[in-house]
């Protein structure tokens, strides 16, 4: 217990706390917007809180499997299992504990829908992506990215207990924004990856091909983000608000694209995160005043 609490910052860390917050909106938006606002306050305490668990343990794994090429890359370098900070056993026995009370509390106070659901993606990011997926193929982070876009879903259907249409579209919409916003990551870390030998689009077809494919699915996502206003999910404030966000995310791709020195990557993969939370608050508020 004294390990855990002087090396708290180690065990954070490896949570992902970052990835951590967005989650948190995104579910927290599939929770509100499903409930009209007026979700049951044990269901979502409890069912944001079991969500956020089993997505940390899951994180856990990742740094645990991933430990050989963190080491080989400078952004990662530093993490707490490369260090030794923390041992594999410690992190497997936090990433348990994550697992088993996220999942008391899904099965206690959401249903099993969001419980199995929640555990499928666990399964599919710790592992399947983790382990195999990412080595597998140069559009790893497009397949990938399903995991990450599924906490609207989860947040969804632990107040509804069901899977239903207009959920499914703000998981497309966070799938279709996942490559633009980590390929411009990986365009800055190109030689990272390509020294850890994982097949990121950048190492595998070149930057080019990637800052194309990046203004590509720029304009894809602005299209996808046109799908809630066009089934009447949100009106003309989310409306407004996507067009200018999505043509602020389009001017910073299209500025990459031209960009031979490649110094706006980094901004643009800042910016997409300041997107995507700019664009679940506008669904918040537009559905709000909607009621």
């Amino acid at each position: 217990m004294t390990s855990v609490l002087n090396n708290w910052r180690g065990y954070l860390e490896l949570t992902k706390p970052g990835v951590q917050a967005l989650l948190f909106v995104s579910c927290a938006s599939g929770m509100l917007i499903g409930s009209n606002f007026n979700p049951p306050v044990t269901v979502f305490f409890f069912g944001l809180i079991g969500i956020s668990f089993l997505a940390a343990s899951s994180a856990v794994v990742n740094h645990f499997f991933d430990k050989q090429i963190d080491a080989k890359m400078n952004r990662t370098s530093k993490r707490p299992l490369v260090l030794g900070h923390i041992s594999d056993k410690q992190a497997i026995i936090f990433s348990v504990l994550l697992y088993a009370s996220g999942s008391i509390m899904l099965l206690n106070f959401t249903n099993f829908l969001t419980w199995l659901l929640t555990t499928l993606t666990f399964i599919f990011y710790g592992f399947i992506y983790t382990k195999y997926l990412k080595y597998m193929t140069s559009q790893n982070i497009v397949i990938g990215g399903l995991a990450g876009a599924m906490p609207p879903l989860l947040g969804w259907s632990a107040i509804t207990n069901s899977i239903e249409p207009n959920a499914l579209l703000l998981v497309l919409i966070i799938m279709v924004w996942t490559p633009p916003h980590f390929w411009a990551l990986a365009v800055y870390r190109v030689e990272d990856y390509s020294e850890a030998e994982v097949p990121m689009l950048p190492v595998q077809k070149g930057v080019a091909f990637t800052k194309q494919h990046i203004l590509l699915y720029t304009f894809l996502l602005i299209a996808c983000t046109m799908l809630p206003y066009a089934v009447q999910m949100f009106g003309e404030i989310y409306l407004i608000s996507a067009l200018v966000l999505g043509l602020i995310f389009l001017i910073y791709s299209f500025r990459l694209y031209k960009d031979e020195t490649n110094a706006i990557a980094m901004p643009t993969f800042a910016y997409s995160i300041i997107y995507l939370a700019a664009l679940f608050a506008a669904m918040l508020i537009d559905h709000f005043l909607s009621l």
